[in-house]
């Protein structure tokens, strides 16, 4: 196999987990207020700040998939990075993934190309990216921009109504089941690329994956995942007591 070491790849590793560290921190923060009904009212800023470090993960996490040794080209991470936004470098890294993966320098990634299963595993990978992952990549630079409540277009004299409603949607346990679907669309993608043999052993278990997070988006209940933080501190409340007095 064709080796690329890129020398910037143990900066990306680095980064990552150093972003790892601060989404923990940030989600041990957001449960500890939720569970005690927010006194503070700290909950929103936890959250903004919990979308912006997913925003900055994905960044970072594509970085450091681009830069994987025996991955993507000089070349190829040069034709990603000139994509005018973090979710066309994404979805380019996937098709550029499928071309590497399957040989195909030129021709559509289409089903008379790829076959059937091929092409359907490629869509389930772009409608991901679209319709989950779009607004936590591009609500990023909203919030480094300060437009915490309000995000704006970029004239930054319209309040961008989708992105408002998407962003104010949002709670802890929706936004961790997003940072889950984008370290799972990266692992395939890192197998398609780096590993063609753990490709086709661990892809499929990588679309379970997918779909079972995705799945959980539609049916968990947020109330329910707040009652049952409420409910352990009250019992962790009542047991320190005891404790203390024998």
């Amino acid at each position: 196999m064709h080796r690329n070491p890129s020398r910037l790849y143990s900066h990306h590793v680095a980064n990552l987990r150093e972003l790892d560290i601060a989404l923990r921190n940030i989600a041990r923060l957001a449960r500890a207020a939720i569970a005690s009904s927010d006194p503070q009212q700290s909950l929103r800023t936890l959250l903004r700040m919990y979308s912006f470090l997913i925003g900055a993960w994905a960044e970072c996490r594509l970085q450091k998939l681009l830069h994987e040794e025996f991955g993507f080209s000089d070349i190829e991470r040069t034709e990603v990075n000139s994509q005018d936004t973090q979710l066309a470098q994404w979805k380019m890294s996937v098709d550029l993934a499928f071309r590497k993966h399957h040989s195909i320098r030129n021709a559509p990634l289409d089903k008379r190309v790829l076959g059937v299963a091929t092409a359907a595993r490629r869509e389930a990978l772009l409608e991901v990216l679209e319709k989950d992952l779009r607004i936590i990549i591009e609500i990023r630079n909203r919030l480094a921009h300060g437009q915490w409540i309000y995000p704006l277009d970029s004239t930054g004299k319209r309040v961008e109504q989708d992105k408002y409603q998407a962003l104010n949607r949002e709670n802890l346990q929706s936004l961790q089941f997003k940072l889950a679907l984008v370290s799972h669309i990266a692992d395939a993608v890192h197998d398609l690329v780096v590993s063609p043999e753990t490709f086709e052993r661990d892809f499929e278990a990588h679309f379970r994956k997918l779909y079972q997070v995705k799945k959980n988006m539609q049916s968990k209940n947020y109330a329910k995942y707040e009652a049952a933080l409420v409910t352990a501190r009250h019992k962790a409340r009542i047991a320190r007591r005891d404790l203390s007095n024998p």
